[in-house]
């Protein structure tokens, strides 16, 4: 059976999940986890969009679906049109979601907040994600040295971004190609 993706806002009653997929051992390394009331202010913030990635069904069952990620992007009222997209975290790995996930977001951010840059920020040792990211249309600006603090020291963060003359050149691209 073949499923189809879709966002919706975050619920109260999906922060059970939220919390279980950034605590897994599959995406803990890579993100800087938040607390329950951390997630459930960023829902009630205007500034924030705090969506599920689920797969639903095709129409003849379209009782049937199931999260399979959730992405965070912030900024989404800021004066000098910059979103960035805090965190993505997918948790049916290997089938194409987070490319899915990450031109929606890309959608979203230049199309229907009118941003002029998009942003993000991703562990060196991410090689998954950058890749990911590099392929989808960001360029890599450079290094946070050091930002932030875990229990085990510090950790660096690099930052990459793509520009609304960039998401403009590559949708005319796909348009031309098809």
């Amino acid at each position: 059976m073949t499923f189809n993706l879709q966002l919706r806002q975050t619920s109260a009653s999906d922060l059970d999940y939220v919390l279980t997929a950034e605590t897994s051992s599959a995406n803990s390394p890579y993100i800087m986890m938040w607390s329950r009331d951390q997630h459930h202010q960023a829902m009630d913030n205007a500034n924030v969009a705090h969506l599920i990635l689920e797969s639903r069904a095709p129409a003849k069952c379209p009782t049937i679906s199931q999260r399979v990620g959730y992405l965070i992007m912030v900024g989404l009222q800021d004066l000098d049109q910059s979103i960035q997209l805090r965190r993505i975290v997918v948790t049916d790995k290997g089938k194409g979601i987070g490319r899915w996930a990450i031109e929606q977001v890309k959608t979203l951010a230049f199309e229907t907040y009118q941003a002029h840059r998009l942003w993000l920020d991703v562990k060196p040792f991410n090689d998954r994600a950058r890749a990911l990211y590099k392929s989808a249309g960001f360029i890599e600006e450079g290094l946070l040295r050091d930002c932030h603090k875990t229990e085990s020291g510090y950790e660096s963060l690099v930052i990459m971004s793509m520009l609304r003359p960039e998401f403009d050149a590559d949708m005319l691209l796909r348009s031309q190609k098809t």
